[in-house]
Formats: C-alpha cells, structure tokens, sequence
C-alpha cells in the first residue's frame, strides 16, 4: 500500500483567552468576525493575521484552531484578577486559540511575536502553552 501522508515538526501555541458572554454567543454560532474588535480576543486574531510567523500552513496564512472552554481559578490574597476576588471560587468563559509555528521559523522571531501575545494578554499570568509537536501532511 502506497503511503499517503507524512508529518512535518512544529511548534503548537495555545493561547487561553478570556472571552464575555457576548463574544461566546458569537463563537458558538461562528459569528468570529461580529466579535468586538477591542476584545482580547480580537486583539489576539489580529496580531496573527499581522506579518509573523505565526499560523504558516505554507500556501495558507494566518490559520488558527478556536474552541471555547471554561477557565476555573480561585485567586489567592496577593492576586490582582480580572475576574473574581481574593478568596472565592471563579468561572470565567474562555477562547481557546491555538496556533502552529513551522519549525524552521526564525526563532527571534517566534520570540517576538510570544512577547508580543504576553503584552496583549489581560490576564495577570496568562495561561500560555507552547509544545513541540508534528502535524500530517499529505504527501
């Protein structure tokens, strides 16, 4: 049998974003494009859609995988959250965005645009997941 695939390494980012019931109504219904323009997450499509080397799918640009989640936390006494209070129980709807970085990327590059979702992040410690992995390609 003739093999119909092969993988090609990269980088997986994972980007947890704090989304309003509004904007989740919208996700839920892929209205991605109706979403607030000055939310986090519209800030976070946007910068992908920028020159950077993230979301590289070779002929296609800019590609990134949406999901929407639950992000569950209790602040502790020193926090300063964006959502909830020191000591209670907190739910917070969440995007989940996660985004492909071809292996070859120039790395300061890669570095940069990190930097760069780190400062649009609201969240005083952004939940961020960067993970080396492999992806099937036709061949």
């Amino acid at each position: 049998m003739l093999k119909k695939h092969a993988t090609r390494p990269v980088s997986a980012l994972k980007v947890y974003c704090p989304i309003d019931a509004a904007t989740q109504a919208l996700l839920a219904r892929g209205a991605v494009m109706s979403i607030d323009p000055d939310c986090a997450l519209a800030r976070l499509i946007a910068f992908v859609r920028d020159e950077n080397p993230l979301g590289d799918f070779g002929p296609y640009q800019s590609v990134m995988e949406l999901a929407t989640g639950l992000e569950l936390f209790t602040p502790g006494a020193a926090a300063r959250p964006t959502l909830g209070e020191a000591g209670a129980e907190a739910v917070s709807a969440t995007a989940i965005v996660t985004i492909y970085i071809p292996a070859d990327a120039p790395q300061a590059a890669v570095s940069a645009a990190i930097d760069e979702i780190v400062a649009l992040h609201p969240w005083e410690v952004p939940v961020i997941e960067l993970v080396e992995t492999r992806l099937v390609t036709r061949v």
